[in-house]
């Protein structure tokens, strides 16, 4: 399930070990320094513009790495302002980044609060009934510098579209760990893909406008409670009692409430953040008013925030949306409860926005060309 490309991308050095490369090369320590800011801060898209390096050092460079190891393949907009980037990697595999975008009132759409949504894997393996990510299965898990190719290529569109009034700061407001895949079954890439995202030497966003989100692997969970860097958790819980859960989640049966809601304390207590439950409402399936019941009591255990997003329909699977007023009156129960609650308004569903569509119908379009 692994992909090596001939050339390791420079979005997936640190700059440790791009230091320590390079001083094999019999280069010096501050050159990686001025190549990070040339990739993250400067937004580069070719060697020959790193104008500060020599050029045996650029030849060397362009050698030895992958400048940028994702293609964006295509920009579906959406009417909401929602942007859906599909992009192929080294080994023509296909991956999905969206921008969800929050107009203020008073200023532009190229002004508005922006989240970028990234994937971790290509497909997945959890099996997740409603996901469309998971239709294929799962091909492999992105590397780090694959992670965070996604990242750099929103600011390349967002920097063409608004200039940024200062050359440090990322395009965008905050990021959720949300696309295609279980991020937790990437750990180690997810993390080291987030270090490079996080550091001051790379696109320098805080640990707070990081959610990381999941769909219960405990042991995981509470190895992420001990990292030092304090990300967000969302946990993808779409049902709030086992029975419910294991119908349409099987990560259930490894890691059932009576274990992952402890776990899920662990981290909000080691981090002090609160936890956000993320509750996509499926109509006849985990919509009714005692499944709202038992929510309204976790989420008042934890001390957690719920995200309610009603189901967006995936070609293929019977699953449907509830109703508004279905819909509205789950979330009055927690709302009577004083619990911190939103119930999101469709984003995107115009151009395939549940994760894994794109992918999936571009896939479908390629055997077709193909015979």
């Amino acid at each position: 399930m692994k992909f090596t490309p001939e050339k390791p991308p420079l979005t997936g050095e640190t700059l440790d070990t791009l230091t320590e490369k390079l001083r094999a090369g019999g280069e010096p320590a501050f050159r990686a320094q001025q190549i990070l800011a040339w990739l993250y801060k400067k937004r580069v898209r070719s060697w020959d513009e790193m104008t500060n390096l020599s050029k045996p050092l650029r030849t060397w460079l362009a050698g030895a790495f992958d400048l940028m190891p994702a293609t964006l393949v295509l920009n579906q907009q959406s009417e909401d302002v929602t942007d859906k980037l599909l992009l192929e990697l080294g080994d023509r595999s296909l991956i999905e980044t969206v921008i969800i975008r929050a107009p203020q009132e008073g200023v532009g759409v190229e002004h508005s609060r922006k989240t970028i949504c990234i994937s971790t894997q290509v497909g997945c393996a959890m099996g997740c009934v409603f996901c469309a990510s998971g239709l294929a299965g799962l091909k492999r898990d992105l590397s780090a510098g694959e992670i965070v190719a996604q990242l750099l290529q929103v600011c390349y569109r967002e920097d063409a579209r608004t200039p940024r009034a200062r050359m440090e700061l990322a395009s965008f407001d905050n990021i959720v760990v949300m696309g295609m895949g279980e991020p937790l079954a990437n750990y180690d890439a997810l993390l080291r893909a987030l270090t490079i995202v996080n550091a001051e030497w790379g696109l320098g966003v805080g640990a707070r406008r990081i959610t990381i989100s999941t769909s219960g692997l405990v042991p995981q969970i509470l190895k992420l409670a001990g990292e030092e860097l304090g990300f967000r958790l969302a946990v993808s819980l779409h049902g709030a009692t086992d029975e419910v859960r294991e119908k349409i989640m099987p990560v259930n049966r490894a890691f059932p409430l009576a274990r992952l809601l402890p776990a899920v304390r662990a981290f909000s207590e080691r981090h002090g953040r609160m936890v956000t439950l993320e509750f996509i409402l499926i109509a006849e399936v985990n919509d009714s008013l005692p499944q709202a019941e038992k929510l309204r009591d976790i989420a008042r255990d934890l001390h957690a925030h719920v995200n309610l997003i009603p189901y967006n329909t995936v070609a293929g699977l019977p699953w449907k949306r509830p109703s508004l007023t279905r819909q509205e009156r789950f979330a009055d129960v927690l709302r009577a409860a004083r619990i911190s609650v939103t119930l999101r308004r469709e984003k995107g569903h115009d151009i395939d926005a549940a994760c894994g569509q794109l992918r999936l119908k571009t896939e479908k379009d390629r055997v077709l060309a193909t015979g």
